[in-house]
């Protein structure tokens, strides 16, 4: 298939030329997403917003620096790494022991982080001047674990709406405006997207499918707005109980979902990664839900079901697979 920027496509040997162009240029290109409900969409993006996105990112850490690329070029992360290394002419690596350039940065979800600490191979990366990490929920667990092992962890929130991160650690970027209505996050600024194709936007805000809170300035992210479920009359948000689970002993990895239940209009079930065959014994739905509890939640949020897998159903963004979640629980 021949690469293109409408949808992005190719490996990144064949997307530098083109964006190499685009960048320059005021034609927009897109990004195919179907995020975690399974519906396509086309993010139109302008080179002024991506642009307006790549310098912000270097004015907040410090400067222009030398890129990991560790995420497909295709997603948005991936295609700012390409464009804030072409920004500055620094060319990206791919290998955690390529870097040429004095200032070193590098993108990674959350899985790739957790991933790089359960392996002990952190070292190298602690090395670096900034990891940013997003792309979903970062656990403060995770982030202290990467902390104690030298890292420099950058905390971003975005979307392929915003063109990637447009929040680092709670604080907007230069030109990012923010603001919570009835709960829900907006977004205004120079960074966000043309529109959907075929649908262009006419807001200055975007309202985005999160919940959240700012204090002090400082936003604070509670979760996706369809994460609450109703189970026996009570709303649980699934991102806390996910959070309680994930710290829960014996679990390497969790993911809460919600099911239709004829009992409970919709029961919580948990999807646990055990840590290993010993562990089977405590992870009952009654243990976990002892977990939640301690985790200062009601215990009426904790999962009603367990079921083990051997990996959380990722997408190729590294946000989990809600679709296939919901399929494994069901």
């Amino acid at each position: 298939m021949t690469a293109s920027l409408r949808p992005v496509s190719g490996t990144v040997d064949e997307l530098v030329p083109l964006l190499r162009t685009w960048i320059e240029g005021d034609e927009p290109l897109w990004i195919r997403t179907s995020g975690s409900t399974g519906r396509p969409k086309d993010v139109v993006l302008s080179p002024s917003a991506v642009r307006a996105s790549a310098t912000a990112t270097h004015a907040r850490l410090g400067g222009p620096g030398q890129w990991l690329l560790a995420v497909p070029p295709t997603g948005v992360a991936g295609l700012q790494v390409v464009v804030r290394s072409l920004l500055t002419g620094i060319e990206p690596v791919t290998s955690i022991d390529a870097y040429s350039a004095d200032r070193r940065y590098a993108s990674l979800v959350p899985t790739q982080l957790h991933r790089l600490l359960e392996a002990d191979r952190a070292g190298p990366w602690a090395e670096l001047d900034a990891v940013l990490v997003g792309g979903g929920p970062v656990r403060p667990s995770l982030v202290e674990r990467a902390e104690d092992a030298g890292l420099t962890v950058v905390r971003t929130y975005g979307m392929s709406e915003t063109c990637g991160g447009c929040v680092y650690d709670g604080f907007p970027l230069d030109g990012v405006r923010l603001r919570i209505d009835d709960g829900q996050v907006m977004v205004a600024g120079d960074v966000l997207f043309d529109g959907y194709l075929g649908a262009p936007r006419t807001d200055e805000w975007f309202a985005t499918s999160d919940r959240g809170e700012l204090v002090g300035g400082e936003l604070r992210v509670l979760g996706r707005i369809d994460d609450v479920v109703l189970s026996g009359g009570v709303n649980v948000p699934l991102p806390a109980v996910t959070e309680a689970l994930q710290d829960a002993a014996g679990v390497v990895d969790a993911l809460a979902v919600g099911v239709d239940d004829e009992e409970w209009g919709q029961r919580v079930v948990a999807l646990v990664v055990p840590a290993d065959a010993v562990c089977l014994d405590g992870l009952s739905a009654e243990r976990l839900r002892d977990a939640v509890e301690a985790a200062g939640h009601p215990r009426t949020w904790g999962p009603r079901e367990v079921v083990l897998v051997d990996a959380v159903p990722m997408l190729a963004n590294g946000k989990p697979d809600r679709i296939a979640a919901r399929a494994l629980a069901t």
